[in-house]
C-alpha cells in the first residue's frame, strides 16, 4: 500500500521513486489506483487504456518596462502583453491540434500591477496544459513558448519571458488486459449493476508514474462518492454538468456506502492479482 503525498501538486510519485522507493521495496507486479470522484455513491466507474490526460503547469513572467499610465508611450506595457498572450494561447486548441485530438490549455493566473495609474514592470501568468498523447503535449508546450516568446519580442520587450516548467504528470494508461481482469473481479463482488464505463478524463492523476518508472501495467479506476438517487438521476437527465465536481466547494462525498465501497474496491483489486502470484 503507497501512501502517496502531494497528489494535487503532481509532485508525489515522482517524489517517492527519486527518493528510492523501489530500492528500498520489492518492485510490484501491477501498480492499482483508485480516487472519489462525482459518481453516484457505490458505484465504480472505469475505462481502459488512456483514462486520464497528461498534466503539465508553466509560470510564465514576462518583462516590460514600467512607467506613468498617462505616457504609455514612454512604457513598454506587461499587460498588454499578457492580454495578448491570454487571447493567442486559445489558438493553439483550435488552430495546432488536429481534431481527433484532445487538448486543454487553461491560464488560471493573471497577476500584474499595484494601482491603476502604473504601468508595471512585469506581468505573470500561470498556466496549465493537459493531453493525452506525447506528440500532443510536446506539440502544445511548444507551442505555448513560441506564443509567448513572440508576443514580447513583437511588443519590444527589453528581456525575453522566463519559463519555469512544474508540476508534469503524465498520461494515465489503465492497461486494457489488466484492466479487464480487475473490472471482471469488480462486477463478480459488486454486481454488473454498480459499474459504470467511464469516457476519458481531461484531469490528471500522477499515479501513472509508478508504473511508468517501473515498466509494469496500472489499472485505475474512480468510485463514487455522490448521493446515488439525485446523481443517478442528474445522469438519466443528461444533467451531469450540474452536479458538483472534485476541487468544488460543494463536493462533499457521503461517508457511505463511499467509504466501504472505496476499501473493498482496493482489497478486491489487490486480491484478485495476489492470487495470481
Amino acid at each position: 500500500m503507497v501512501f502517496q503525498p502531494a497528489e494535487e501538486l503532481a509532485v508525489g510519485a515522482r517524489g517517492m521513486v527519486d527518493d528510492g522507493l523501489f530500492e528500498r521495496f520489492p518492485k510490484p507486479d501491477i501498480v492499482l489506483g483508485q480516487h472519489v470522484g462525482p459518481l453516484p455513491a457505490g458505484f465504480i466507474g472505469h475505462g481502459n487504456g488512456p483514462v486520464m490526460a497528461a498534466a503539465d503547469s508553466v509560470n510564465i513572467t514576462l518583462h516590460g518596462r514600467g512607467g506613468h499610465g498617462s505616457r504609455p508611450e514612454a512604457s513598454i506595457d506587461p499587460v498588454l502583453m499578457a492580454a495578448n498572450v491570454v487571447t493567442r494561447l486559445q489558438g493553439i486548441v483550435a488552430r495546432e491540434v488536429p481534431p481527433a485530438e484532445t487538448a486543454v490549455v487553461t491560464v488560471g493566473r493573471l497577476k500584474a500591477g499595484t494601482k491603476e495609474n502604473i504601468i508595471p514592470e512585469s506581468a505573470e501568468l500561470g498556466v496549465n496544459i493537459r493531453a493525452f498523447t506525447p506528440a500532443v503535449r510536446d506539440l502544445v508546450r511548444s507551442a505555448v513558448e513560441r506564443i509567448v516568446t513572440g508576443e514580447s519580442r513583437t511588443s519590444g520587450a527589453p528581456k525575453p519571458p522566463d519559463f519555469t516548467w512544474f508540476a508534469s504528470a503524465p498520461a494515465l494508461v489503465s492497461e486494457p488486459e489488466a484492466t479487464k481482469t480487475t473490472v471482471a473481479a469488480f462486477s463478480e463482488h459488486f454486481g454488473a449493476q454498480r459499474l459504470l464505463p467511464m469516457p476519458q478524463v481531461n484531469a490528471s492523476e500522477d499515479v501513472g508514474v509508478f508504473g511508468e518508472a517501473l515498466g509494469v501495467p496500472t489499472v485505475f479506476w474512480f468510485w463514487g462518492g455522490l448521493e446515488a438517487e439525485s446523481t443517478s438521476a442528474a445522469f438519466t437527465e443528461g444533467r451531469v454538468d450540474e452536479l458538483p465536481s472534485n476541487h468544488s466547494a460543494a463536493f462533499a462525498p457521503v461517508v457511505e456506502p463511499t467509504l466501504s465501497t472505496g476499501v473493498e474496491a482496493l482489497v478486491v483489486a489487490a486480491l484478485t492479482w495476489l492470487g495470481k502470484v
